[in-house]
């Protein structure tokens, strides 16, 4: 299923299928012609008076072909990218940005262009990294993110890890302004949040476990949305999780403040019940939220509060997270399920298709500065082809990543990738 081919060389029309593209609003019947690497043409009526003699034929089967999913949050577990790439097509993911806190932290330009390199022999899917915000992600000093956004860094982030300092995150935001960077947050203040291993409330209690308050996001959004507008630096905030966080995003919004912000599927689709019995693929950071909290996530992405959906996708080995509770590692699978979790909102009523696939598609392109994420000739033959209506289950069998640590472990779920086009090449087909 998983291919890796060479250079795509000549023309294939995909023919019979239904174009999807959130860029402009494109909802109709029509085909997909690519020459090499490229999309060579596209649109509605597409190959109605026959295909080009000199291309070859994929018959999409009405089924729908959208962009490529646009992944702004990844980690890399270890150095295998050929596990990555293939999880990552499988999914439908053509673009994806990792942690910087890889091994050795990316912290250096000589890191940024190994994970290039890295990916370009994979021959699957595009990764980019981010830069670390500061050197060894040890929140007191500034990185080098000048000669690490000329490297290739797509934006600066301390992975997992909240900036702590409000001085050095002043400093931060103040350099980000005077060159366009974006700084990407992960809001959760260490001190209240270190000793909690799931959100705080009546099922922490039940459980016997200790719990991590909501404050601990709220404390590190509230401070760093005034020093944003202090500074007039841009910045992102990472997998917002809590109703009241929605609430301060959308007031700096509409008051001019520089900041936007995505969530990821767990919370949407789960909330703290997930965790049950002790399961550890449930636990996650941010962790788990109240129904309420989740109510309020579908609102934020309704409403355009939440710009993008990113998978979260944190692969963990079996040793990591066949543990007690308390001591099992945080983290879940993301990008093979990134699709039909999003579905789920469409599926439910809140979105239309074209607006669940914008937030993994076109927005998280937008924000990273990339040209990815649309159907356009001229671009990047990066799309894929997908069943919207298919069902099935996530088990630790149809995952293609090594690692098996899905919250989503046994899910019934709607929306299937049926094949993944990058540069042109067939990289996955699910039926083939």
């Amino acid at each position: 299923m998983i291919q890796k081919l060479p250079q795509a060389h000549g023309k294939t029309a995909f023919v019979n299928a239904r174009l999807l593209d959130p860029t402009t609003g494109l909802d109709a019947k029509g085909g997909v012609l690519t020459d090499g690497e490229f999309i060579a043409e596209v649109g509605a009526g597409l190959f109605e008076d026959g295909v080009p003699e000199d291309a070859a034929i994929v018959d999409c089967q009405g089924q729908c072909l959208a962009p490529g999913l646009v992944d702004m949050r990844i980690q890399i577990s270890g150095k295998d990218f050929d596990n990555v790439g293939a999880s990552a097509v499988a999914g439908g993911v053509t673009t994806a940005v990792c942690q910087p806190n890889t091994t050795p932290v990316v912290d250096d330009r000589s890191v940024v262009e190994f994970i290039a390199r890295a990916a370009r022999r994979a021959g699957l899917t595009k990764v980019y990294p981010y830069g670390a915000l500061t050197k060894e992600l040890k929140g007191q000093e500034l990185a080098e993110m000048g000669l690490l956004s000329n490297s290739g860094a797509l934006g600066f982030t301390d992975g997992t890890l909240a900036v702590p300092n409000a001085r050095t995150m002043a400093q931060a935001l103040s350099y980000a302004s005077t060159y366009g960077l974006m700084l990407i947050q992960h809001p959760e203040e260490p001190t209240l949040a270190e000793e909690g291993v799931m959100n705080e409330g009546e099922t922490a209690t039940r459980l016997g476990l200790t719990g991590i308050p909501k404050e601990a996001e709220l404390i590190i959004i509230e401070r760093d949305l005034r020093l944003a507008e202090m500074t007039g630096g841009r910045l992102h905030f990472a997998h917002v999780s809590t109703a009241e966080s929605l609430d301060l995003i959308r007031a700096a919004k509409d008051k001019g403040i520089s900041v936007t912000c995505d969530t990821a599927p767990p919370y949407f689709a789960l909330n703290e019940t997930a965790v049950g019995d002790y399961r550890t693929f449930a636990k996650l950071t941010p962790p788990l939220r109240a129904e309420a909290d989740r109510e309020a996530i579908i609102v934020g992405l309704k409403d355009g509060t939440i710009d993008a959906i990113a998978s979260d996708h944190t692969p963990k080995s079996e040793d990591m997270k066949r543990l007690p509770f308390a001591d099992a590692a945080y983290g879940g699978l993301g990008m093979e399920t990134l699709l039909a979790i999003t579905l789920e909102l469409v599926h439910n009523g809140h979105l239309n298709l074209l607006e669940a696939l914008g937030l993994i598609t076109q927005h998280p392109a937008e924000l990273l500065g990339l040209s990815a994420g649309r159907l356009k000739a001229g671009a990047a033959a990066d799309f894929i082809v997908f069943d919207a209506e298919r069902g099935w289950k996530v088990t630790e069998q149809v995952l293609i990543s090594k690692a098996k640590n899905t919250p989503f472990d046994g899910r019934p779920v709607q929306g299937r990738v049926l094949k993944t086009i990058i540069d042109g090449r067939l990289v996955f087909d699910l039926d083939g």
